[in-house]
Order: C-alpha cells, then structure tokens, then sequence
C-alpha cells in the first residue's frame, strides 16, 4: 500500500496541489486534472458528485490539480504541466484557465466552467462544439447588466459607478460593452479601471475611490476572486457599496452577490466528466447554459454602511447573511 504525500507550493510553476491516494484496487485507474485560481468550494462539490458516481480518490481515480493563485500568467505553464502527468481530462474553471487548457492540447477532453464560451472563442457552437472541449457557461455576460440593475435597486440616486475589471481576461470587454450598454440606457456615469495583474489591484481599487462612486460593480473574473479578501476589505475601509458576481465575496463580508449558482454547475460538470470517461466524445457533449441563479444579500454589512435593503430585494434573495 502506498499513500502519496500532499504538496503545496507557490512559485513560478504556481501550486502544485495532489489529493491523497487511498489503496489501489484492481480495474482502470483515471487521472483528472484541474485547472483554477484556488481550491474553492466548488471543486470540493466536484469531488463529492464524483464520489457519488462511483469515482474514489486512490481506488480508481487520482486528480492532479494546479492553482494559479491569481497570476493568469501561470496558466499555460501549469496546463502544459497537466498534459505532461498524462491525465485522461482536464476540469478548467475560468476563461484564461480554459483557454490555456485548450492551447495545451486538442486530443485530451477538457469541461470548462467559464463566463461565456462562445465569444471568447473556447468553441465555436454551443449545440455540437466538436473537438475536445465542453462544459458549461455561467452567463457573465448578460449578468453585468443585471447587477448594475440591482445597484440601482439598492443604493438610492444612484449616478456614479465605478467597475472593476481584469483586461488580461478575454470576458473582460464583452462584460464592459454590457456595462456600458446599460448605463447608458439610464443615464449612469461609469468609471472603469482594469488590473492585468494582482498587483495593480489596490492601485486600481485607490483609483475608483478617487472617483467618488456612489456604488462599485466588480466584473465576473478568477483573478478577481482570489483577491476578494482584499476587495471586500477595501469596500468596507472607504464605506463604499457593492455588488459582486461570486457567493464567495459574500460570504467574507461583500455586501451582495448575484451570479449563476457554479457550485451546481461543477456538479454538473461531474456529470459530464462521468459520461466522457464512460466513452463519450466531448465534443458530442452541448455546451450547456446556467439555468439556477443565486441572490446573496448581507444585511450585517448594510447595516455597516447605513444602507436599508428594500424589502422587495430581500423578498428575492435566495439567501440572507445576518
């Protein structure tokens, strides 16, 4: 019986991250690999849908992951290093994750968990993507607009709003335009300021609050993610609102979230890893589209910033932080 040991490190490879192996047991043994920003939550529900469908870490499968910590730089190396473990498919979450994982390889299967996988050019036809690459869209795109639209919901007269963007993420622009778009359409002033680097973060984030907004939008990205204690932080210190796409920023103190449910679409993506291991093409598979949304709201941070919920907007959260 052999165990293999747990290994973390940050450097210029990123983190190298390997589950713990239980005994091997007789029958094919597979290896996946996945490829984000940090170990969050729901990779640990894609662990456990596995589970449930029959896929035991140590027994029959072993799962080989790289965490980029925030440095998008990393990914094409850290891609390049799944291939070379000789994993039999790669779970990416994120677009510059996904588009690394699809450079690195047209012949291994790849299920993606990203914002929008048609115009970032991940694949070219939701309905039969062909190649090697499918999975899912959390639908960021169209859902900057509807944060803004809370925004206006939540914070009376609203009329200035500042965004937070990473330009290094091919989302990036198709966010902005809806952003933009629907400012305009009520008559919002938007300041932007983009970060291609974790790094420019607190530079960018001195740079909105110099604009004195009225409230702050902070656009559906990784990177963005895994600096949300210092985001969420700063909001906080300068006592400015804001809304967030991810429940995570909620959860460590962001005022609201709404964005697609992803933990429910990493099981999903289980799913699909199960069918694709069973035979499969994953090109036969449809890129599927969010279909259950989250509305986070935490009223304890509101009360902070002096800020009353409309009672309408908390009727429609889905969950409520007190």
């Amino acid at each position: 019986m052999r165990r293999r040991e747990f290994i973390a490190g940050v450097g210029s490879a990123g983190t190298l991250w390997t589950f713990r192996a239980k005994a091997q047991q007789p029958g094919r043994h597979w290896r996946i690999g996945v490829l984000s920003t940090q170990p969050l939550a729901p990779i640990a529900r894609f662990r456990r849908k596995l589970e449930e469908l029959g896929y035991t870490e140590g027994r029959n499968l072993s799962t080989e992951a790289r965490f980029s910590m925030g440095r998008d730089e990393l990914y094409p190396s850290l891609a390049s290093e799944l291939i070379s473990a000789r994993v039999d498919l790669i779970l990416a979450w994120g677009t510059p994750a996904a588009l690394a994982a699809k450079h690195a390889t047209s012949t291994v299967p790849i299920v993606i968990v990203a914002g929008d996988v048609l115009n970032t050019g991940i694949v070219s036809n939701l309905a039969n993507p062909g190649g090697n690459v499918t999975g899912f869209s959390a639908v960021n795109v169209e859902l900057e607009g509807k944060r803004l639209e809370l925004l206006r919901e939540l914070v009376p007269g609203l009329a200035r709003v500042g965004v937070l963007a990473n330009s290094g993420n091919r989302l990036n622009q198709l966010n902005l335009d809806t952003v933009r778009a629907a400012a305009s359409a009520w008559g919002l002033s938007v300041e932007i300021a983009e970060v291609r680097q974790r790094t420019e973060i607190d530079a960018a984030l001195d740079a909105l609050a110099a604009t004195k907004p009225d409230a702050i939008l902070i656009a559906s990205d990784t990177l963005l993610l895994s600096e949300r204690t210092k985001i969420v932080e700063f909001m906080a210190l300068r006592r400015i609102p804001a809304i967030y796409p991810f429940r995570e920023y909620a959860e460590g103190g962001g005022l609201i979230a709404h964005g697609a449910n992803i933990p429910l679409l990493f099981e999903r993506a289980a799913s699909y890893v199960d069918r694709i291991l069973k035979g499969t093409k994953p090109g036969d598979l449809p890129v599927q589209q969010a279909t259950a949304f989250e509305l986070i709201v935490n009223t304890r941070v509101a009360a902070a910033l002096a800020l009353p919920i409309p009672p309408s907007l908390l009727a429609r959260a889905d969950e409520v932080i007190e």
